[in-house]
C-alpha cells in the first residue's frame, strides 16, 4: 500500500489544525486579563451584548471603579495593588455567578452584566468593601457601584448610564470624571 498520497493530504491539513488551535488560543489569551483573569473589554462586550439582548427584562450593567486605588499603589506598592484589584475581580465574579459576566475595563475599572441582580446591589458594595488581607497588612477597599437597566439593547448607553450613577456615588460627591 502507498502511504504517499495519505501523507500529502494529511501533512498539511495537521499544519493547518495545529496552527487554527494556536490562533484560537492566542486570541482566546488576548480577551482575558493576566492579573485577574476576567475578560477584557473585548471579550466582555459580545457576551455583554448576548445577554442583554436574550434577556432584556432581567439583566444589570454594572460599572464598579475602586476608590483611591492609586493611594494603595503609592503608599504599598505595586503588590499591594495587585492583590487589591485579584480580590475586587474574585468578589465580582462570585456575585455575578453562573448567569453573569465580569469583566477588568483598564486599571481599576470593572464592568459587569447579571441576570436577576438589581435587588441585589448593595449585597455586592458590602463584598467589594471588605479589607485585603496582604499577609498580615489589611488594606481597606473601597468601591463605587453604578448600575443601569438598559431602556435600548445597547451596551454602551447601558455602561453609559451606569458610569453617570457610579458618579453620583464617588465619595465626596463627584459627579464628573477627573481626567
Amino acid at each position: 500500500m502507498d502511504l504517499a498520497p495519505i501523507l500529502a493530504a494529511a501533512v498539511p491539513l495537521l499544519g493547518w489544525t495545529t496552527h487554527g488551535t494556536w490562533l484560537a488560543r492566542r486570541l482566546a489569551t488576548a480577551r482575558r486579563d493576566p492579573l485577574t483573569g476576567l475578560l477584557t473589554r473585548d471579550g466582555f462586550t459580545a457576551r455583554a451584548e448576548r445577554l442583554i439582548r436574550t434577556h432584556p427584562d432581567r439583566v444589570t450593567v454594572l460599572l464598579v471603579d475602586l476608590d483611591d486605588f492609586k493611594k494603595v499603589n503609592d503608599t504599598h506598592g505595586h503588590a499591594a495593588g495587585d492583590a487589591v484589584l485579584t480580590a475586587a475581580a474574585a468578589r465580582l465574579t462570585a456575585w455575578c455567578g453562573s448567569s453573569g459576566i465580569a469583566a477588568r475595563l483598564g486599571g481599576d475599572e470593572f464592568a459587569a452584566v447579571a441576570l436577576d441582580s438589581a435587588d441585589r446591589i448593595a449585597d455586592l458594595h458590602a463584598v467589594l468593601r471588605q479589607p485585603v488581607d496582604l499577609g498580615g497588612l489589611v488594606l481597606d477597599v473601597s468601591a463605587s457601584v453604578g448600575a443601569s437597566r438598559p431602556a435600548a439593547l445597547l451596551l454602551t448607553e447601558a455602561l453609559s448610564a451606569a458610569d453617570r450613577d457610579m458618579y453620583t456615588h464617588k465619595p465626596g460627591g463627584r459627579t464628573s470624571r477627573r481626567r
